[in-house]
């Protein structure tokens, strides 16, 4: 459920109806918000998911992980005692022990669940990439060794998830935005690690796609860089998907309006599931805009699609005096007009967008994928004129500093 924002359109963008104010989001409630939580529509499709544990979590764990600080519990490969015989300047005799007061255990109140990650880290190879109920910490992977989301230890999950702002999110702000927010009703959240196994995907086959009213009306590359094989693919990429969605998702999943990601690795013949997000401004469109998802013309549904059709024959009686071959020929006649007519049907595809070669977000390799992380323009700009840009800059910016000061003092004084 990520919350960041992209700064440019892209450039396959269409106009869309000037004359909305606001964007026509249908009503989002807290049960669509929960459909949409991992540890509700895992059960359902984990066939079609990649390998993944799911932990409760109790409230001394969610307490930790709201707490201020980060603090980690003691790992058992730790080493209180220490010492350097080759060089002889340190000693474990250097350590005054008995002074130091012990390190505080933050597992202590919650020493089952963190046994339990002990033991699913174990059990699915010794590498997991961690998330919440809606967020993975993919903000905070600075924090980690590899840069990444691998994770080996307890505390490595730790560090990511007491860093990242995705899971602050998740925790304080679930139900933000939605339409029955400051209802009485208090739902609950029952909230779960989830420890998927470490698998190294290809960011170039994670699409993104839109489901509206139980049609899938668009889909789009996950990771914003071009690559130019997509183009090739597109139409078998496309198919693929739809089949994956018609057969797996569009009548099992709770709600008519929701996006979902998915994986399609070589040889592109079989797709996986790996999230699914609210139909809400909290999901990142990313080559959309969510005004043309909202007002995109889409073809009706037609009633009954899914079932058995129904067979037509046609039954003609013969004139007197017709021969069969007449007969034969205008029953011909009639079989190439309905071919004519199919011809003409236009057959409905949801948009499939890819990052093109001249698209301003294929040149992102070496840019942070978040917002929040990107520096202001100004300064952007000022830093490639070289030190001298970058003095001018801040001569510019405390100078406007003092101005928005002395503004702010002539006003008190005549209040």
């Amino acid at each position: 459920m990520s919350t960041h924002d992209l700064s440019s359109d892209p450039i396959d963008s269409k106009p869309v109806d000037s004359g909305l104010k606001e964007l026509p989001f249908p009503p989002v409630t807290k049960q669509h918000i929960l459909n949409c939580s991992y540890h509700c529509w895992h059960p359902r499709y984990r066939a079609i998911t990649p390998k993944a544990r799911l932990i409760p979590l109790p409230p001394a764990f969610l307490d930790y992980l709201r707490s201020d600080g980060i603090i980690l519990p003691p790992e058992e490969t730790d080493n209180a005692t220490w010492s350097d015989n080759d060089s002889g300047i340190f000693s474990g005799a250097d350590n005054n022990e008995d002074d130091e007061e012990e390190a505080t255990d933050p597992s202590i109140n919650w020493r089952d669940t963190h046994e339990a990650i002990e033991r699913t880290i174990e059990e699915l190879g010794g590498k997991v990439a961690p998330k919440l109920n809606w967020s993975a910490p993919k903000d905070a992977t600075f924090m980690n060794a590899t840069n990444n989301m691998e994770c080996r230890t307890p505390n490595d999950i730790y560090l990511l998830l007491k860093s990242s702002d995705f899971v602050t999110h998740d925790l304080a702000h679930a139900f933000d935005d939605t339409f029955d927010q400051n209802s009485e009703e208090d739902q609950e959240i029952p909230y779960h690690l989830v420890l998927r196994k470490w698998i190294t995907l290809n960011p170039s086959v994670e699409f993104r796609c839109f489901v509206r009213d139980r049609r899938l009306v668009g889909l789009c590359q996950r990771d914003l860089n071009h690559f130019d094989f997509l183009f090739n693919m597109q139409d078998k990429l496309r198919d693929a998907i739809q089949e994956f969605f018609d057969v797996r998702l569009r009548d099992t999943f709770p709600d008519p309006n929701f996006t979902f990601d998915v994986y399609v690795p070589p040889p592109h013949n079989k797709v996986w599931l790996v999230d699914v997000n609210p139909w809400a401004m909290r999901t990142d469109p990313l080559l959309f805009s969510w005004m043309e998802l909202l007002t995109m013309e889409v073809p009706a549904m037609e009633q009954g699609k899914g079932e058995v059709e129904e067979a037509t024959v046609r039954l003609r009686i013969a004139r007197p005096g017709e021969t069969a071959d007449a007969n034969a020929r205008q029953e011909e006649g009639l079989e190439e007009e309905d071919t004519d007519d199919d011809e003409v049907e236009e057959i409905w595809q949801p948009e499939f967008r890819l990052v093109r070669r001249d698209d301003p977000e294929a040149y992102g390799f070496t840019t942070p994928q978040y917002s929040a992380h990107k520096m202001p323009k100004d300064v952007v700009d000022a830093s490639r004129d070289g030190g001298g840009g970058l003095r001018e800059f801040a001569m510019q910016w405390e100078e406007a500093q003092r101005l928005a000061e002395q503004q702010r003092a002539e006003d008190s004084e005549d209040d």
